[in-house]
C-alpha cells in the first residue's frame, strides 16, 4: 500500500531492484502482508492507533509527520498496521447502533442500517472517492520532474480513512446527543446546530484530505484540494437561509433505508 513506486536503495549495480526486493515491494506483496496482520491482533499497535485518532482531531499535521517518519524508516508512507482500520470499524458499528437507538429502530432494522452504513456509506463511497482522488492526483498533481513517482490507490484509500474518522465521530456520535431534543425540532436553533455540525465534519474531511496529499513531496498545487471549502460554506449559508435541516433529512433517509 505504498503511495510511490520509487526505486529502493537496495538495488543492483545497474540501478534496478533485485528480483527479491522487487517482489517484496510490489503492491500485491504489501497488500498480502497488511491483510495477514489483520488476523493477528497481538501484532497490532492499538495504543498508537488511538494516538493517531486523537491527533486527527487536535493536530492532524502530527499524524502525517509520522507518515514521513515511516517512509524514512520502513520505506513506506501508508500504514503497515491495520489497528487503525480495526478501531475505525468498531467506532462505526457502535455509533450506528447508537443511531438506531436514537431513531427508535428495532433490532433487525438496526442491523440492516449497520450493513448499509458499513458497506455502502463507508466502504463503497470510500472506494469511489479514493479512486477519484487517485486519478486526479496522478493525472494533474504529480510534478513533471518526478514522473518516476506516483500515488498508489492504497494510499488514497488510507487518506480517505484518516479524513472519514473525524466526520464519523462528529455526525455519528457527538450529534446523537442533540438529535431528539434540539436538531430535529422545527426551530431555527435546530437546523442551525445540525447544519453547523455538518459544516465542521465535512470541513474536517476536506482539510485532512488536503494534508494527506500535501505530505507527498512529489505532488504540486495540492492547495486546490481546499477549494471545496468555498462551495461548502456557500451551501451552509443557503441551507440556513432556506431552513434546510440536513440531519433531519439524514434521519428520514436512514428510516427509509431499513423499511
Amino acid at each position: 500500500m505504498l503511495p510511490t513506486t520509487a526505486v529502493s536503495s537496495r538495488s543492483q549495480g545497474n540501478g534496478a531492484l533485485s528480483p527479491r526486493d522487487a517482489a517484496r515491494h510490489t503492491a500485491g506483496a504489501k497488500r498480502y502482508k497488511y491483510l495477514r496482520r489483520l488476523f493477528h491482533f497481538r501484532q497490532m499497535d492499538f495504543e498508537f492507533a488511538l494516538w493517531q485518532m486523537l491527533y486527527l482531531f487536535t493536530s492532524p499535521q502530527r499524524v502525517y509527520r509520522n507518515f514521513h517518519y515511516r517512509k524514512q524508516t520502513k520505506d513506506q508512507w501508508a500504514r503497515d498496521d491495520p489497528a487503525f482500520l480495526v478501531l475505525l470499524s468498531i467506532w462505526l458499528c457502535v455509533s450506528t447502533v447508537g443511531f438506531g437507538f436514537v431513531l427508535d429502530m428495532g433490532f433487525f432494522e438496526t442491523i440492516k442500517l449497520l450493513l448499509w452504513v458499513v458497506f455502502i456509506d463507508c466502504v463503497g463511497v470510500g472506494l469511489l472517492i479514493a479512486t477519484l482522488m487517485w486519478f486526479i492526483s496522478n493525472k494533474y498533481l504529480v510534478k513533471q520532474q518526478n514522473r518516476d513517482y506516483d500515488v498508489e490507490w492504497g494510499y488514497a484509500f488510507d487518506v480517505h480513512l484518516n479524513a472519514f474518522y473525524p466526520l464519523l465521530v462528529i455526525l455519528h456520535f457527538i450529534q446523537l446527543f442533540f438529535i431528539n431534543y434540539v436538531i430535529i425540532s422545527d426551530s431555527v436553533i435546530g437546523y442551525f446546530v445540525g447544519n453547523t455540525l455538518w459544516l465542521i465534519a465535512i470541513g474536517y474531511y476536506i482539510y485532512v484530505t488536503f494534508l494527506g496529499y500535501s505530505a507527498l513531496p512529489f505532488l504540486k498545487n495540492t492547495a486546490i484540494l481546499l477549494y471545496p471549502f468555498a462551495l461548502l460554506i456557500m451551501l451552509y449559508l443557503i441551507s440556513l437561509a432556506c431552513g434546510w435541516n440536513f440531519t433531519k433529512m439524514l434521519c428520514s433517509f436512514y428510516k427509509y433505508r431499513v423499511k
